[in-house]
């Protein structure tokens, strides 16, 4: 009788590295130990409590490659919080009376599984954490090991977490057709809202790689078609102040010079001000599960657009949101490397019996390690003065 079986699943928004983290697992298991059958929940949490799983097949393992090359994720996702027991009702995940965690516990009993893959980001792995937890203090030994999925880079201590390095990548494909709506009217205001509640790296990021994806064009300015056309004119993310007043005045002489204003923004940038707003009308704020404010229906490209719409003459204001697009890619070369690093280690620990969420640890040098689920935690912010990104805003005439 094997001495490991081995579940995964895959939780929370979606991220260009959950396929492939899923590929990477099946490989390399099979690789080291090809006895442990596998199995995969379904929809995450969700298809835990309700004893949804798939099983990984020898011709599964023999074509798990295949899933490098595809973005989503093959179990599916779902954002389920196993200790909000009245949400889990509500959904008709566990029946009145129920515990999620004795639910979810009983499962795994059931189902035979010692080591437990969970891909996502800190609520994914915080709420695994709930469930080892839980199944030690009733002496079921289970090994829980995380990989850290966002595309946020936001997840303390990790450095650099899965997929991240993808959506960078992919907001700026996507801007690269975006910003070209600035040639459909005169005075035309285009705002690209990118992921990132907490932290201001994806934009940043993406606003680093499409500068960079410029350099590679060629221009025509004898034409009307300069460089400075279809550069960024602005970036404002959670980590920084801003002051309308003073980047309307800014940015409304970008606007008589060149005819369109470009404003990359993160879905996160000046959310607790547009909150005050919602509520001081008397409407309720939107929240999910977890407590968090829900980004979608706050809307913060359209509060930026009409923030300066007015101020700087816009004749137009487009909005547009890459988030989608973005986290659903295909996980590339730098995210598939990571991802490598990450699973081999992830496997070892698993084997080992040592659980945490794998990560180059910030607070111990940068070590590839399971870091202890008592230290995972989100909302790590992006410093504003990190080089690249301070030189990228003198350059565009932004004070940061």
């Amino acid at each position: 009788m094997p001495k490991h079986k081995i579940a995964m699943l895959t939780a929370g928004g979606l991220a260009p590295c959950l396929s492939s983290a899923v590929g990477g697992l099946i490989e390399r298991y099979t690789a080291l130990a090809p006895e442990a059958p596998i199995i995969g929940y379904i929809a995450g949490y969700k298809g835990l409590l309700q004893g949804k799983s798939i099983a990984v097949t020898p011709e599964v393992r023999a074509h798990a490659h295949v899933l490098h090359a595809h973005g989503g994720s093959p179990l599916g996702n779902s954002r389920v919080k196993l200790t909000n027991v009245a949400d889990c009702v509500k959904r008709g995940l566990v029946k009145e009376g129920e515990d999620p965690l004795t639910v979810a516990a009983n499962q795994l009993v059931k189902d035979g599984i010692t080591i437990l893959h969970t891909i996502g980001g800190d609520d994914t792995n915080t709420t695994a954490a709930d469930l080892a937890a839980y199944l030690a203090k009733n002496n079921y030994g289970l090994t829980v090991v995380g990989l850290p999925k966002t595309i946020d880079n936001d997840v303390i201590p990790i450095r650099q977490t899965l997929g991240a390095f993808t959506a960078a990548e992919q907001g700026a494909t996507f801007f690269e057709n975006v910003v070209n709506e600035q040639s459909t009217s005169s005075r035309q205001l285009v705002i690209h809202e990118v992921m990132g509640r907490h932290s201001g790296w994806l934009t940043a990021a993406t606003a680093r790689a499409w500068r960079a994806r410029l350099t590679a064009l060629d221009f025509l300015p004898q034409f009307n078609l300069g460089r400075r056309h279809k550069d960024i004119d602005a970036i404002y993310i959670p980590e920084l102040a801003i002051d309308i007043a003073a980047e309307a005045k800014r940015l409304k002489k970008v606007m008589d010079e060149k005819d369109s204003v470009s404003i990359f923004v993160s879905e996160g940038a000046g959310v607790a001000d547009i909150v005050k707003e919602i509520e001081a009308r008397g409407d309720k704020v939107e929240r999910d599960a977890f407590g968090h404010v829900r980004l979608d229906t706050v809307k913060v490209g359209d509060w930026f657009g009409k923030q300066f719409g007015k101020l700087i003459g816009a004749d137009k204001t487009l909005v547009q949101k890459s988030g989608y697009f973005a986290r659903s890619a295909a996980a590339n070369a730098a995210d598939v490397e990571l991802i490598r690093q990450m699973v081999e280690v992830a496997v070892d620990c698993g084997l080992k019996g040592v659980s945490g969420v794998v990560g180059h640890d910030e607070e111990r040098g940068d070590q590839l390690r399971a870091i202890e689920f008592a230290r995972i935690k989100g909302g790590k912010h992006f410093d504003p003065k990190t080089p690249w990104f301070a030189e990228m805003l003198r350059e565009i005439g932004q004070v940061g």
